[in-house]
């Protein structure tokens, strides 16, 4: 057993957290060998119900967690983590225009920023769930001047899951035959997610989705659209956002952050933009990226065909918007 990791959750009482933290605990996200002790942070309304999920992690009784510290203190939160789930953040509320959602978050993840940038690791891993978490992993990122960009992401990988699997129900076929859908953009209605350069096994044999599907005015419209809305759709459905299938996709990301990737397969992250495939750079832009050693790199080479290169533009002008708003937030704050 190796000497435990510390490791931060944010809104930890919240929904999310409460799946996230049991596939954390035992073993999920840093194999099963890894001890931890979990930093448990939310605000200080929420300390009453974190009690409870204390109770209920030490009633699990699992062998990798060698710690628990619940806290309303983002200096104790932060403090010599090695990996930062970031799930705190305000929902939109009803009647709330974006940029609203977008002030006030702004200031939580500018306080969330500076408290990495004091007590963190130089080298933590964070990723940002809490929306809009593209522009909020920015804004986290530039108060931690002392922690490199590359370390900062937002989460697509639910994206990617999603549409994982309604490839792999169009075609029925198994979750685990379909590779390298990529998610491209912001995490939002915007996005695109990208069947094209995918392939499925059939029958044992390797074929491109686009050959397999054999149908591009579905996976130009109707599939676009199911990922797009399918977090409206499960609100519609559940009257709560998305709180199982976001800590897979938050556990899944950060697995594979720290485990690496398969040869040949590639995830979609947000990541910071090199300029690559024409989006502006510095934006927190979802990309597909192969991993090793904890090093993230974006897939290069890939082909976007016309109507591709148009959702990216799209994707990327929102992006900026909204970073503008945010950039502007800070300055005044």
């Amino acid at each position: 057993m190796s000497e435990p990791i510390r490791v931060v959750v944010t809104g930890a009482a919240g929904q999310i957290a409460y799946s996230l933290l049991y596939m954390i605990a035992k073993g999920d996200v840093f194999g099963p060998n890894q001890k931890l002790i979990l930093h448990l942070l939310d605000i200080p309304p929420m300390m009453g119900v974190l009690e409870g999920v204390v109770m209920e992690l030490a009633d699990c009784a699992l062998p990798l967690l060698a710690g628990v510290i619940p806290t309303a203190d983002p200096a104790v939160g932060f403090k010599d983590v090695a990996a930062a789930f970031l799930v705190g953040a305000m929902p939109r509320k009803q009647g709330m225009e974006r940029k609203d959602l977008l002030s006030a978050n702004v200031k939580i993840f500018k306080v969330q920023g500076e408290a990495l940038n004091n007590n963190a690791k130089k080298d933590v891993k964070v990723l940002v769930v809490g929306n809009p978490a593209n522009t909020n992993a920015l804004v986290c990122s530039h108060y931690a001047p002392s922690i490199p960009k590359e370390n900062f992401t937002a989460m697509t990988r639910l994206d990617q899951n999603r549409a994982q699997s309604q490839i792999a129900a169009r075609l029925g076929v198994g979750i685990s035959k379909v590779k390298n859908i990529i998610i491209w953009g912001n995490h939002s209605s915007t996005q695109y997610p990208d069947a094209k350069n995918g392939t499925v096994e059939i029958d044992g044999s390797p074929k491109s989705v686009v050959e397999a599907v054999a149908n591009n005015d579905y996976l130009n419209a109707e599939f676009v659209e199911t990922v797009q809305k399918r977090g409206a759709a499960v609100i519609n459905a559940r009257k709560m956002s998305s709180a199982m299938s976001a800590a897979k996709a938050a556990s899944d990301h950060m697995r594979d952050w720290f485990a690496g990737t398969k040869d040949g397969e590639y995830v979609s992250m947000g990541v910071v933009s090199d300029g690559s495939y024409g989006i502006p750079k510095d934006v927190v832009f979802s990309f597909p990226v192969q991993i090793q050693n904890g090093q993230w790199k974006i897939v290069q080479g890939l082909s976007i065909d016309d109507f591709a290169r148009g959702k990216l533009d799209i994707t990327a002008k929102e992006l900026l918007e909204e970073n503008e708003e945010a950039m502007a937030v800070c300055a005044s704050d």
